[in-house]
């Protein structure tokens, strides 16, 4: 759904409204001026009113509903590590699913659902990290969030390609450093947009492209997150289920590509994106 824009209010401009904005107004997540913005907003739009009237609703419902299962104990009886000598096959999906079960769950109303899937996510990969080769830490909810909102055909992003500029400056706020996506239409793939996400210590910024041709590698997204700054710096690569995921660290972030791409189509992106944020600096 389009916003309207924002009616002006004596004083000077007021920032555009977002879904996010929305979100946010509705689990109270929004400074006092932005609040009263958004409140008056709402007033002169009385369909956006009652779509948030309706994510009130449903917090309260899902709140009543999940409540006693997150404040469930960790059974004592769940392996941490593989036993000695067992034979199971490591079966990473199962963490991907779990993840996309409860963001699924949640997407009503996707500021609270988020909060509730990440934790859950975060206890999978606990378990996860035990198994040898398995994805972890932010390369693990990297792949995570790819298989959220990557099969999304209506809306996979927050803000659109159309809004860069908006997008690049939202996410840059929330990030505290500049946060910018990476040009590949010459390696044929299109931004589509970009979104929020919440991460283990900090907001995420996750960026999605298609390809342009409509190959059957689909779309591809970049993680790029904070909470990892300063370690190794070397590309790595790994698979949860269907995904494939190259990730590093540079600096002040870190950076995760995922993709059904094959290991070779996505080193290729993966170089040109760090060739990029070389030429940045």
């Amino acid at each position: 759904m389009d916003l309207p824009p924002l009616i002006p209010v004596p004083g000077g401009a007021v920032p555009p409204v977002t879904e996010a904005d929305l979100h946010a107004f509705a689990d109270g997540l929004l400074p006092p001026a932005r609040h009263a913005e958004i409140d008056a907003f709402l007033g002169a739009h009385p369909d956006a009113r009652a779509r948030v009237d309706d994510w009130r609703a449903q917090n309260r419902a899902l709140k009543r509903w999940l409540d006693p299962v997150l404040a469930e104990p960790l059974p004592l009886r769940l392996p941490l590590a593989p036993a000695a000598g067992a034979g199971a096959r490591p079966r990473p999906w199962r963490s991907l699913a779990a993840g996309l079960a409860i963001a699924l769950v949640g997407a009503g109303s996707a500021w609270w659902g988020r909060g509730v899937y990440d934790g859950q996510a975060q206890r999978g990969a606990a378990v996860a990290a035990a198994r040898a080769g398995a994805l972890q830490g932010f390369a693990h909810r990297a792949a995570v969030a790819h298989v959220v909102y990557s099969p999304d055909a209506r809306r996979p992003v927050e803000v659109g390609a159309d809004q860069e500029q908006a997008l690049v400056t939202w996410l840059t706020r929330r990030l505290g450093a500049e946060v910018r996506p990476p040009e590949l239409r010459a390696l044929g793939y299109a931004l589509i947009g970009g979104r929020l996400l919440p991460g283990e210590r900090g907001p995420v910024a996750q960026f999605m492209f298609e390809r342009a041709d409509g190959g059957k590698d689909g779309r591809l997204t970049l993680y790029v997150t904070r909470e990892d700054a300063g370690r190794e710096t070397a590309f790595r690569f790994g698979r949860d289920g269907p995904v494939n995921v190259f990730y590093w660290v540079d600096r002040d972030f870190g950076y995760a590509l995922s993709s059904v791409a094959d290991r070779q189509e996505m080193l290729r992106v993966a170089e040109a994106v760090h060739r990029q944020l070389d030429a940045r600096r």
